[in-house]
């Protein structure tokens, strides 16, 4: 499957946006998953959530603020983004799980090409 992640932005401190992810195919990966990543930090996780059922899991600077979802006729994922931060400032990718942690970047595979989210202040 091969995915497109898009909805990125430039927002204000306090403002909203969401992302999406279109699968090209047919999903078979339990999880999807959101991270992020700034230029030279190591990919963060954001969020990951439960294809069939719409089960999630947030990491800690999403907590709050952000709510991943599904929408199987569409074939796409979400990321609604809130009271955005300045340190929110990332280029967003999402990728389907593999095998290990739902956390570990390492346990995912396809990813897509990521959406620039720019917060200022």
């Amino acid at each position: 499957v091969q995915l497109q992640a898009s909805g990125g932005g430039s927002v204000q401190a306090g403002g909203s946006l969401r992302l999406s992810c279109a699968a090209s195919g047919r999903i078979f990966s339990t999880f999807l998953g959101w991270f992020r990543q700034v230029p030279g930090k190591e990919r963060e996780f954001v969020a990951a959530v439960r294809w069939s059922t719409g089960y999630q899991w947030y990491g800690d600077p999403a907590k709050g603020r952000f709510t991943i979802s599904t929408a199987q006729i569409r074939n796409t994922m979400y990321l609604q983004m809130n009271n955005l931060r300045p340190e929110d400032t990332a280029v967003y990718y999402c990728a389907t799980h593999n095998s290990g942690g739902l956390f570990d970047v390492t346990s995912y595979t396809s990813w897509g090409q990521g959406t620039q989210v720019t917060v200022s202040s």
